[in-house]
């Protein structure tokens, strides 16, 4: 397991440390998105992931990787919204977001780490193409969630689906870096 949680790190310090730059280009506009916002964000780059899996053609020259690291930001997003709210102005600078940042990833490594041990790497016999799906379905949930007023009557919340869509990726992007190996 030590070996996940050393691979784990290399990812979420690519994903960081693109965050910090794009923080440096844009600030911090990200804060005045709603959460439906964020929720559709990542939608569209795990259905560009997806379509990228089924089609032999791409126009863009940009890979799986790319959307994957997406989608581990944008749901780190998603979770200091839900934390702090909808602001009507960018309200953060780029040491106060990276330090909320690692917050989020700090619970989110931990969770992984909990149910990696429960599971037994369970994930490392999975295809992407799996992981890509449970992504999709963890949106569907959030998106109905969002629809119940944030609500449920048994199920996980918003956040644990966040978290779950994040360690999703990030076992996405360390299978494709071992296939690039």
């Amino acid at each position: 397991m030590q070996d996940t949680s050393k691979q784990y790190d290399a990812v979420i310090e690519k994903c960081r440390n693109l965050f910090k730059n794009k923080m440096s280009d844009y600030g911090s506009a990200w804060r005045i998105l709603r959460l439906p916002s964020l929720t559709d964000q990542i939608f569209i780059k795990a259905q560009r992931i997806r379509s990228l899996q089924q089609n032999a053609v791409r126009k863009v020259d940009e890979g799986e990787a790319s959307e994957f690291i997406g989608i581990i930001n944008y749901c780190i997003m998603a979770l200091i919204q839900l934390e702090r709210g909808v602001v009507e102005q960018p309200d953060m600078d780029t040491d106060e977001a990276t330090l909320l940042y690692n917050e989020k990833i700090e619970l989110t490594k931990q969770l992984m780490l909990d149910k990696n041990h429960d599971y037994g790497e369970a994930w490392r016999d999975m295809r992407v193409s799996s992981l890509t799906d449970l992504i999709l379905q963890k949106l569907l949930r959030v998106k109905q969630i969002e629809d119940n007023a944030g609500k449920t009557l048994v199920s996980e919340g918003i956040d644990a689906n966040y978290q779950d869509m994040i360690n999703y990726a990030v076992f996405a992007m360390i299978h494709l870096g071992e296939s690039n190996a």
